[in-house]
């Protein structure tokens, strides 16, 4: 029973990692940023990067995997919506 809560944790922690990319859409389809909070990203980003480091450091793929994928995801996300920022006038 463990081993398929961690497997649906994990899964849904994946699912919940690309979320982002529905900002990413957004972001893309109003070529505009304005309404995303970077400093919230950031604090995102980081809890990722603690979360991973802890996962790393006692072997739990099940903490890894969507942590690396969120990562990458909100880093995705922040280079989108700065690139919208630098745009406007």
């Amino acid at each position: 029973m463990v081993t398929v809560l961690a497997i649906t944790a994990s899964a849904w922690g994946v699912a919940m990692a690309v979320s982002p990319v529905l900002q990413i859409r957004r972001m893309v389809q109003e070529q505009s940023s304005a309404g995303v909070s970077l400093a919230y990203m950031v604090v995102l980003f980081v809890g990722f990067l603690l979360w991973l480091a802890y996962g790393i450091s006692i072997a739990n793929v099940v903490l890894i995997i969507p942590n690396t994928v969120a990562a990458f995801v909100i880093v995705a996300t922040m280079v989108v919506a700065l690139r919208y920022r630098r745009a406007v006038p």
